[in-house]
């Protein structure tokens, strides 16, 4: 069974910015809720994981993820992902195309817009049904979600960072001109503020994908379409 998916996401940041993001293969696999890289082969290609909980059923793909293109300069990331899942009774893959572009005045703001083809076969394919199409595009919505509130994270250190660098680069100064020049070896609290500047962020928590979240919205979209086709 095959859906495809053609849709356009604003995002609260610029395009540069949400680029920066989407070149970060790992960061932009940790957006997709229950999905996680495990392995990183080369430059274009992963080894990864993703896993839907139904209630008390769980089903988990394993699979790999190769960068087809990253395009810089028309900020277009295209990507092939399949997999198995652990019993081998179903099989998926999803062939994306995502693309950044400016929106909004002077570049204050962007726009994701993402064509993605999903293809399940086996055992998951006969208990999707046609609920394979809604299923996905909330998952996209929530991948959507998780995206822009990663750039929200960066976008806040970044507001901090002048004046911790300015702190930082004030001190780096002062020692080359004082104790660096003579010889002395900088103190514990310039070492400290040099390591807090340069640690990395936390990596954000793994969402896992709500099969009873999913069945909501997907249950809300469908009673919205009924009344409307009535109304009309």
């Amino acid at each position: 069974m095959k859906v495809t998916l053609d849709k356009v996401y604003p995002l609260a940041a610029t395009a540069d910015n949400a680029w920066r993001l989407m070149q970060d293969i790992e960061a932009v696999a940790g957006c997709m809720p229950g999905a996680q890289i495990t392995e990183r082969v080369d430059d274009t290609h992963y080894h990864g994981t993703i896993t839907v909980r139904l209630g008390p059923a769980t089903m988990s793909f394993k699979g790999e993820i190769e960068v087809l293109a990253l395009d810089g300069a028309l900020r277009r990331l295209h990507l092939l992902g399949k997999g198995t899942d652990t019993t081998g009774a179903s099989a998926a893959s999803m062939d994306l195309e995502a693309l950044v572009r400016e929106a909004g005045e002077a570049g204050a703001a962007c726009e994701l817009a993402g064509k993605s083809e999903v293809t399940m076969t086996g055992k998951a394919a006969a208990l999707g049904g046609r609920l394979m199409g809604p299923v996905a595009e909330q998952m996209l919505k929530q991948f959507v979600a998780n995206f822009s509130a990663r750039l929200d994270a960066a976008r806040s250190q970044d507001s901090q960072a002048p004046q911790g660098a300015a702190t930082t680069t004030g001190a780096r100064a002062a020692g080359a001109t004082t104790g660096d020049a003579a010889g002395s070896p900088r103190s514990p609290a310039d070492r400290e503020a040099e390591s807090t500047m340069s640690a990395p962020a936390s990596p954000a928590p793994r969402a896992e994908l709500n099969g009873l979240a999913f069945a909501w919205a997907i249950l809300r979209d469908w009673l919205r379409g009924l009344f409307s086709r009535k109304a009309a």
